[in-house]
């Protein structure tokens, strides 16, 4: 795969890196990650400009990630639910609200690049929800600053040795996901065991 990504970067640039990442925040399976580290390694090497790589990734970014919100804001929850039709995307999809009821803004943040794989459906749920317009770009650009920053400038600095790079970062995604679903789980529980002692104790004073 990395072979295949080189070559379009390399016939394409930044056109191809722009494209990509406004398609990745529609829920479409692209490796926009590994398009940015090559778009990075390609800077290093001096035959792209910084400039044009930071744009075509922080620009598609914005736009895809504003494009979803719209979706959903306009498409409405019966859209969103028919684009989740399969169980896994079903899955994803109440993830993604759980984290935008939960956190809201800072959801949307989190989701760009610390839980990157629910940032499309984040982008929906944003839109079903009516998490306001504003608030959600707002935070949605500070993520992806951080998202465009991290990959394209690995990809400068380790411009040898994308391969290792982009299988290091993908475990560390996926643990940070794993944690993540460990400690919901672990919130869910403390949750239900509070519930079922306050039951217990009213229980005990209605009887008394």
């Amino acid at each position: 795969m990395t072979d295949t990504i080189f070559a379009l970067v390399t016939s394409w640039g930044a056109v191809v890196i722009f494209a990509s990442s406004f398609l990745s925040c529609l829920a479409l399976p692209i490796p926009t990650s590994l398009m940015m580290l090559s778009g990075g390694a390609f800077v290093a090497s001096g035959d792209l400009a910084l400039w044009q790589v930071v744009a075509g990734a922080y620009g598609g970014a914005i736009l895809g990630d504003q494009t979803g919100y719209l979706i959903g804001r306009h498409g409405g929850a019966p859209l969103v639910e028919r684009i989740a039709r399969t169980p896994a995307r079903r899955a994803v999809l109440e993830r993604a609200r759980r984290l935008v009821d939960r956190k809201g803004g800072l959801g949307v943040f989190f989701s760009t690049w610390l839980f990157a794989p629910l940032g499309p459906w984040v982008n929906f749920i944003a839109g079903t929800t009516g998490l306001g317009w504003l608030r959600f770009t707002l935070w949605d650009v500070l993520g992806e600053t951080i998202w465009v920053t991290v990959y394209v400038g690995l990809g400068f600095a380790f411009a040898t040795q994308i391969e290792a790079v982009a299988d290091i970062l993908g475990n560390a995604v996926g643990l940070l996901a794993a944690l993540a679903v460990a400690a919901a789980m672990l919130a869910w529980i403390r949750g239900a065991l509070r519930a079922q002692k306050e039951k217990t104790r009213n229980a005990a004073q209605n009887a008394g």
